[in-house]
């Protein structure tokens, strides 16, 4: 009874020991560097707004974040390290929509995204822009669609990404104005954007800042952006669902995620830390410079319950248009 009662004390006093030191790890959170991956190369607009949150949230968590650039796979090789990470806070990651959402509908991927992720907090989105060579000699959306219904199935389109939401958005396209523009596959966005300025290919539905040099130069020219509103990067281009193609949408926006069972205390921590830093006054103006634009305040609850949504969407456009990555 007595070696019962001694063990039933070590047992309670282990567990108590326990708790209270994962408890001490949580309060004194972070007490060491932060890795944050971006499952994207240098350089590119996911890659900008990662180095801009990161130095400031480093600034005022006092530890070092660290950038970690996992590209591969369209963006499934980083989403599956961070998905496979302890869930301590010490690993997070900063993505586009279409690795969460587009992706895993398509391919194989060893992830999840309601099942191994929190998401933590969804910051902005980046326009995307419908441009065309200017040798078609259409100024719209509404002229291009009647010069795409004209030759069906001579028009080609270029695709940066096998799956990517740009290529989903561009099936949608074809089969919301009832045309049939060809994809025409490119292994990034480098070599898509020079056919389609040499005439190779006649339209791309391509991230306003990446083209918007062309477009100012008049060597592209610039029908309509996708998301439902103006971008202030380019306010002058119409909305592609108010000049030609009403209901037409199809933002691409980026967000910050931690594998599952990450404290949440931690979670809301990074919630609040990262929404602070997006609405500083030299944050805003240097972002806006790179085409982003900021999304309302919104916790982790309501950015899951807009990824559910977002998901259940591109997953039955991808049924009903019979998609594929080949």
């Amino acid at each position: 009874m007595k070696l019962i009662s001694k063990l039933l004390t070590l047992s309670i006093t282990l567990l108590f020991s326990i708790s209270f030191g994962l408890f001490a790890q949580e309060s004194n959170y972070p007490n060491k560097n932060i890795r944050l991956v971006i499952p994207f190369p240098a350089a590119g607009p996911t890659d900008i707004l990662g180095r801009v949150v990161g130095q400031k949230l480093s600034e005022r968590l006092g530890q070092a974040v660290v950038i970690e650039n996992r590209a591969g796979g369209n963006g499934t090789i980083g989403a599956e390290l961070v998905a496979k990470a302890p869930p301590d806070g010490y690993t997070i990651m900063l993505t586009t929509s279409g690795v969460v959402t587009v992706n895993p509908t398509l391919t194989k991927v060893q992830f999840d995204t309601l099942r191994d992720f929190i998401p933590v907090i969804m910051t902005s989105t980046l326009s995307s822009v419908l441009v065309v060579n200017p040798a078609l000699g259409v100024n719209s959306v509404k002229d291009f669609i009647q010069l795409a219904k004209s030759k069906p199935g001579l028009l080609n389109y270029a695709s940066s990404g096998s799956g990517s939401t740009s290529h989903l958005a561009m099936e949608q396209f074809n089969r919301m104005a009832d045309v049939k523009i060809v994809r025409v596959p490119y292994k990034g966005a480098a070599p898509a954007v020079n056919d389609l300025l040499s005439g190779n290919v006649q339209v791309m539905l391509m991230g306003l800042t990446t083209v918007l040099p062309f477009i100012q130069a008049g060597k592209l020219t610039a029908i309509g952006v996708s998301s439902n509103k103006p971008s202030p990067v380019a306010p002058n281009i119409p909305t592609i669902t108010g000049s030609g193609l009403p209901g037409f949408e199809a933002s691409n926006w980026l967000g910050f995620f931690v594998p599952t069972n990450t404290p949440t205390n931690i979670v809301n921590k990074l919630n609040s830390e990262i929404y602070q830093i997006i609405q500083l006054p030299e944050v805003k103006v240097k972002l806006s410079k790179d085409g982003f634009e900021p999304v309302a305040q919104n916790s982790p609850t309501q950015f899951k319950e807009f990824l559910t949504g977002e998901i259940n969407r591109w997953s039955k456009i991808v049924k009903e248009l019979a998609i594929t990555t080949e």
